[in-house]
């Protein structure tokens, strides 16, 4: 081969691979918007499962929009417990600020239960009112690792900010059919009318291993681990208990049960 056609094939392997990767550059540019549109379309059908407004993964866009739109959203200072109004469509990102030193805290070996080494320093949640206008649930954003990964979800809490409404995970990679069990819809349901905190204020809330037994004063604090997968449930309970505790949203909860929201 001629040094001629050696660098015409060069010249045509860089034509080809700078177009490739404008065309790339291009549909990932095009597609950004879509993908975001979905993932913020999916979060949503999470939330409305979560407090029993539509079942999971059902509903047309339209339809989910519309159910959304009756939530109110909240920002609320976990250091304090004080919160206020923010749009629906409001910027706010809690895991950009978990990674924002100035908007976030380190969290020492006692505080770090959860596994999350930094917590941001405020929280966005919904809030579902009734057709009175009162309180119904809120949707609490919770995380915390487990076998393989770090769980991400909500946790419903009803009006009297202490009763559990719901529970669900939109992101994690624990192991199907053990840890992945947190998806299934029988567990969650589990959760439901279950209590956080004891009657000194103390989270109770947790997981436990064989089963509930409901002839037990505890048992109304207490939901069934998730069989074979000891470590995810492990880290269930350690992060619910992280978010509604101290590090979390128990200060915020101790308002809305006193003056409410």
């Amino acid at each position: 081969m001629s040094k001629e056609s050696t660098g015409k094939t060069i010249v045509v392997a860089g034509v080809l691979s700078i177009v490739c990767s404008m065309a790339l550059a291009a549909a990932v540019t095009l597609l950004k918007p879509i993908q975001s549109e979905n993932k913020e379309l999916d979060k949503q059908r999470k939330i409305l499962a979560a407090a029993a407004v539509m079942a999971d993964g059902q509903g047309t866009k339209a339809e989910v929009n519309q159910a959304f739109s009756k939530f109110e959203r909240y920002l609320v200072d976990l250091n304090t417990g004080e919160f206020k109004q923010i749009t629906l469509d409001d910027k706010f990102d809690q895991r950009k600020d978990t990674k924002t030193p100035s908007k976030s805290m380190a969290l020492d070996v006692s505080q770090d239960i959860a596994g999350l080494k930094r917590r941001a320093n405020q929280a966005d949640i919904y809030v579902l009112r009734d057709a009175t206008g009162k309180v119904e649930k809120m949707i609490l954003p919770i995380s915390g690792y487990g076998l393989w990964s770090t769980l991400y979800g909500y946790l419903v809490v009803n009006q009297d900010a202490n009763t559990i409404g719901g529970i669900t995970f939109v992101e994690h990679a624990e192991t199907p059919g053990l840890g992945g069990e947190v998806d299934n819809p029988k567990w969650k349901a589990l959760w439901v009318n279950k209590q956080a905190y004891d009657s000194s204020g103390d989270v109770q809330l947790k997981l436990v291993k064989g089963g509930v037994d409901p002839s037990k004063p505890d048992a109304i604090h207490h939901v069934d681990a998730l069989s074979g997968a000891t470590l995810t449930s492990n880290g269930v309970s350690n992060l619910v208990q992280f978010w509604m505790g101290d590090m979390g949203f128990k200060k915020f909860l101790a308002h809305v049960k006193e003056k409410g929201i």
